[in-house]
Formats: C-alpha cells, sequence, structure tokens
C-alpha cells in the first residue's frame, strides 16, 4: 500500500476540498492517527484515521450555501459578453422572506462562493452557490450520485424511438451518456432526471432526437426542491437539509 497525499485523502474521504485541506494543514487542525500533521505535502495511509481540530470543523459551520432561483438572462459563474452574473442577485434585498434559517446576509458570504452544478444563460431554476468545499464536491464531483431534475418545455416531432434514446442510448462529444429517467410531463413538456451535467446536455439531447428546447428549469437537486422559492430571489441551505 502506497501513502497519498493528506489534501487527496481528505477530499476522497469529503472531509473538505483539496484547497481547504491545504489551509487546515498550515494551521495545524489535520490530525493524523492523532498526530498534528502540519507541512504541505504531507503523505499518509489511505487506512490511516484523519480527523480535524474543533476550529476547522467551525469555520465549515460559519461557511453558508445559498440556494438561488436563477432568472433566464444570468450567467451561472463568471460574468461574460456582457452578461451579469447570478451571485450579482444575491443581497439582503433579495434575500426570501419565508427563509427561516438564522442568518442574516453580510457581503463577506460572497467571498470564495462558487456555483456548484451550473445552469446556462437560457435557462432557469435552483441553482447552489455554496462557500463549502463538501457540498461542491457532493453536487460536481466526478463521482456525484446526487440527481437533478428538470422540466423542460420541447417544440417538433420527436423521432420514432426517441423517449427510448434520452432514458439511454445517446452520447455527446463522443462519450455515452449515463442513463437518465426521461417522461412527458404533459403534451410538450418533460422531465429529465440526470446525474451528470455536460455543457448545454439537455438541449443536445433533444436535439438529436427531434426536439427543440424552448424552456428549461431545475426544479430539484437531490432531496432539495425548489418548492416556492420566487424567481429571482435565494435563501440560506438550512441546517437541518441535505443534498
Amino acid at each position: 500500500m502506497e501513502k497519498v497525499r493528506i489534501s487527496k485523502l481528505m477530499s476522497e474521504q469529503g472531509l473538505c476540498s483539496r484547497r481547504e485541506a491545504d489551509s487546515y494543514i498550515e494551521r495545524g487542525w489535520v490530525r493524523v492517527d492523532g498526530v498534528v500533521v502540519s507541512e504541505l505535502g504531507a503523505k499518509a495511509y489511505p487506512d490511516q484515521t484523519i480527523t480535524l481540530e474543533r476550529a476547522a470543523h467551525a469555520q465549515q459551520t460559519a461557511r453558508v450555501t445559498i440556494l438561488l432561483n436563477k432568472p433566464v438572462g444570468y450567467v451561472s459563474g463568471q460574468a461574460e459578453d456582457g452578461y451579469t452574473p447570478a451571485v450579482a442577485l444575491i443581497d439582503a434585498r433579495s434575500q426570501w422572506q419565508g427563509d427561516r434559517t438564522v442568518h442574516r446576509f453580510d457581503r463577506s458570504q460572497l467571498r470564495g462562493l462558487a456555483v456548484a452544478g451550473r445552469l446556462d444563460i437560457d435557462s432557469q431554476g435552483l441553482l447552489v452557490l455554496t462557500q463549502d468545499g463538501r457540498v461542491a464536491k457532493q453536487l460536481i464531483g466526478e463521482d456525484s450520485a446526487v440527481d437533478k431534475e428538470y422540466l423542460v418545455r420541447v417544440q417538433g416531432r420527436l423521432s420514432p424511438n426517441g423517449l427510448a434514446l434520452l432514458n439511454h442510448g445517446l452520447s455527446l462529444d463522443g462519450k455515452a451518456l449515463r442513463p437518465a429517467q426521461v417522461q412527458w410531463q404533459n403534451e410538450d413538456q418533460l422531465r429529465f432526471v440526470l446525474r451528470e451535467g455536460k455543457k448545454r446536455q439537455i438541449r443536445r439531447m433533444c436535439e438529436l432526437v427531434g426536439l427543440r428546447v424552448v424552456g428549461l428549469k431545475r426544479v430539484r437537486i437531490g432531496r432539495i426542491n425548489l418548492a416556492d422559492l420566487p424567481l429571482g430571489q435565494w435563501r440560506y441551505l438550512r441546517a437541518d437539509e441535505r443534498f
């Protein structure tokens, strides 16, 4: 058995992101089999026990995760081509009045706030922004098991075996897509449940079977539903909620 960088092990075990792990190691907040490790790049065996000091747990608890109902016309990540990033919607005025958490908005919460699972500019619905590397890894890591649900309004004529292909059998960028759950909600709307998120995936999948997407809304990520969160408003993820 070979030793592995402790920061990599911490990320794989869901303790934090690799960047956070390096920060915690530098501060002496990480123990391996009870011994404090403070050297960046230090390695350990995968079967050794890694624990975090109380200060690291406190810092993680203080980090916020925000749920936004993103409107069409906003980009998920950095501003591009003159378009406004979704994070610009996060301020005290747009916090949903139905938010039942104890958090109150502070501009420091915008530092290090990263999107965990993008929505393209033409799509709306549930967007997660988080300061917590554990949440980001859970939602967008290569081995993420968190599914995402979309309501998709379409036009066009579906090819004869199109619905079966949408569920399993399509490829994008030369790579087979994971099985999906796709079914009709009504005569012009499909319900998609995916466990991956390639760029413009649903729109491209629909094009392959003769359909054109005219409206796309993400309504759920894991156990978290968009529910009655108003368009353009946001709330904090509650302590009792898990994706």
